[in-house]
């Protein structure tokens, strides 16, 4: 199982993707962000245009958006970063102690991948089914993020089955639920896939958000899921396909910190008193009391004893025990009881 650094909760990976605009630069900033925010790794996407699509393929809604003048494949070109350069930017995650990763969109991509030893690979939704694509990563058997945007359950479950068939060890495989729009409305995240995808497959299942804010990934943490992925990017205001997608540096942080504290917040699920709570237990819950002064060998009624605060006597659920008992003590008014 894919776990954080800590080697256990939520294994974060702050999305980059093409979001570096072609510079190596800009590149290198989006590691020492996502670094500083704490993000477990961060991913970006490796891709020869060449290789990922034919000059007149039709641009995408949100690519449309950013830039209705030119196709998709030259807009891609602009935002293709050489191999040499990703060989660059995996020694600068080495640096900066967080964790290179990047998504192949072609099988060339995929051995240079395999070639500079990265460790884990996410899977993009648009290659769920590429059954070429995913016989050459199988042979890797390396750990293998599947994300299923777009996606119904028999194309997963299909998925799934060519990988085992192709000895991949399942048990390194995990799930991302996705809406893969950019940015994704709140009404089409549908979250609830994600219990869908746990009883399906019994694998390890996260959650890759395009949603704007940072609730729905929070949301994501709390019913179960161990995997997130969210965009980031330095500004929205810089141009790209995916900026307006984006958390900006401060919101990345923010995300990620509320993650950690939510986890922390799971506890053990032992419904015990926490160790905090001790002395409110004590001194908010309630003991037996005399209602009235009491005489030794008269007997505790409805009239003579209540529950009042401290709990430090005999607990209040007791009350009914006591009644009609003969008191063993004299007991003045509004004085704990203690048999």
């Amino acid at each position: 199982m894919i776990t954080s650094n800590n080697n256990k909760g939520v294994f974060f990976i702050a999305e980059a993707g093409v979001n570096h605009n072609g510079s190596l630069k800009i590149a290198k900033k989006l590691i020492d962000i996502a670094s500083k925010a704490g993000a477990d790794a961060i991913k970006f996407q490796t891709f020869k245009t060449k290789n990922l699509l034919i000059k007149t393929a039709p641009s995408m809604l949100h690519q449309k958006n950013f830039n209705n003048k030119i196709s998709q494949y030259e807009m891609l070109k602009k935002l293709e970063i050489s191999y040499d350069d990703f060989k660059i930017l995996n020694k600068y995650c080495k640096k900066k102690k967080i964790i290179f990763m990047s998504t192949a969109f072609d099988i060339e991509s995929l051995y240079f991948l395999k070639r500079i030893n990265m460790k884990t690979f996410k899977v993009p939704s648009s290659e769920l089914n590429n059954f070429q694509y995913l016989k050459v990563l199988s042979s890797f058997n390396a750990n293998i993020i599947l994300s299923t945007g777009m996606s119904y359950l028999k194309e997963v479950k299909n998925s799934i089955n060519f990988l085992r068939k192709n000895k991949q060890n399942i048990k390194k495989v995990s799930l991302l639920h996705c809406t893969s729009q950019y940015p994704a409305e709140f009404k089409d995240l549908n979250l609830l896939a994600i219990h869908t995808l746990k009883k399906s497959f019994n694998l390890n299942v996260g959650y890759s958000d395009h949603s704007h804010g940072i609730m729905a990934p929070i949301a994501a943490v709390s019913m179960g899921c161990k995997i997130i992925e969210k965009h980031f990017t330095l500004s929205r205001k810089m141009k790209g396909p995916d900026h307006k997608a984006s958390l900006e540096p401060h919101e990345l942080e923010n995300l990620i910190k509320e993650i950690r504290n939510l986890e922390k917040s799971f506890g053990d699920g032992k419904k015990i008193p926490r160790y905090c709570e001790l002395n409110n237990r004590k001194m908010a819950r309630k003991s037996i009391v005399a209602n009235k002064d009491i005489k030794r060998g008269e007997k505790f009624s409805f009239e003579n004893i209540t529950t009042k605060r401290p709990g430090t006597g005999i607990t209040a659920d007791k009350y009914f025990i006591y009644i009609k008992k003969k008191s063993k003590k004299n007991y003045k008014n509004n004085q704990i009881i203690k048999e």
